[in-house]
């Protein structure tokens, strides 16, 4: 059975934000910070800013896309019940950056982006601390203010991560994957809860391989019981909420797909021809592998799948 883990290394590697890219995304952000620092004092002075790196950058899950973008998630935050609408506050940090990169900052329903032509885009969601419920509000373009606790989903990851480190790598396959596949795929988000779920019901296995194999199965079980995602600290609204018919069925076929192949994969004996099977949903930054055959020790494993870490538990 061919062991692709040197190659899912390589990949990880390609995947990964290099050291001057992550270097330079932190340049940017700091001087976005001064920028947005600088206007609130000049233009509203009763508004004083602070900020918290979070999302897959602070989960230390964040990847390139095949176009070699990533992102950068800073939230803008204000300790006092702001008397604006979320949506003015939303521009008023985009005036604060416009003007930094040669595009123009993006209002987006749930951020503000900033360009960074063909490198990376740096996001900056709005929210206040409700002074009396100690709860933290988001600023929704054109709607009302609304509960979400970015600072506890981090958490909530960190603990998932202690259960098993393993699961990082895991996340960024899949959400790879989904950049790769691209057509209304899950965000980052839902395959990171999706993923880190799995850690309740199996073992994770040494080998990337297997352990993406195993997870896609267990996510697979879990949509095949119930088409939902809930985000596990408030709001707790479901992820798939707004999919359609024809986005699930879509999402469940290329779910379906992947596992099949990473099944065909793991019994097959030549690493290259594995290696195109996994390049079918992970995309060329996948390496071919050697064209030989392999042997392994891992057969009753790989047939049998990933052990269970509640054994009792009905499938």
């Amino acid at each position: 059975m061919a062991d692709c883990q040197n190659l899912f290394r390589s990949y990880l590697a390609k995947i990964s934000i290099d050291s001057e890219k992550e270097k330079k995304m932190k340049t940017s952000r700091d001087k976005l910070r001064d920028r947005i620092r600088d206007w609130f004092k000049k233009n509203q002075p009763d508004y004083k800013p602070c900020f918290y790196v979070q999302g897959s950058t602070k989960m230390k899950s964040v990847i390139k896309t095949k176009d070699d973008i990533c992102d950068l998630d800073d939230g803008v935050y204000f300790f006092q019940t702001p008397t604006h609408e979320p949506e003015t506050l939303q521009d008023w940090v985009r005036q604060a950056v416009d003007g930094y990169t040669s595009k123009p900052a993006q209002h987006r329903k749930k951020c503000i982006r900033t360009i960074f032509a063909g490198d990376y885009e740096i996001d900056h969601p709005v929210y206040y601390k409700d002074v009396d419920t100690d709860e933290y509000q988001i600023a929704i373009k054109g709607e009302d203010w609304r509960d979400d606790d970015p600072k506890g989903m981090i958490s909530w990851f960190i603990k998932k991560k202690k259960q098993d480190t393993r699961i990082v790598n895991a996340v960024m396959y899949l959400k790879a994957w989904c950049d790769f596949k691209r057509h209304k795929m899950p965000s980052g988000l839902t395959m990171t809860i999706l993923a880190s779920n799995t850690l309740d019901k199996i073992v994770l296995n040494d080998r990337d391989d297997i352990t993406l194999r195993d997870i896609l199965s267990e996510i697979k079980k879990t949509l095949d019981s119930e088409f939902k995602c809930i985000v596990p600290v408030k709001p707790g609204d479901d992820l798939f909420e707004d999919y359609d018919q024809t986005r699930e069925d879509n999402f469940k076929t290329a779910l379906k797909e992947f596992l099949d192949d990473a099944n065909k994969a793991l019994r097959e004996e030549n690493q290259f021809k594995a290696s195109k099977l996994w390049q079918k949903h992970l995309g060329d930054r996948f390496p071919d592998g050697e064209d030989k055959k392999q042997e392994s020790a891992l057969k009753t494993t790989i047939v049998t799948g990933a052990a269970r870490s509640n054994p009792w538990c009905n499938d």
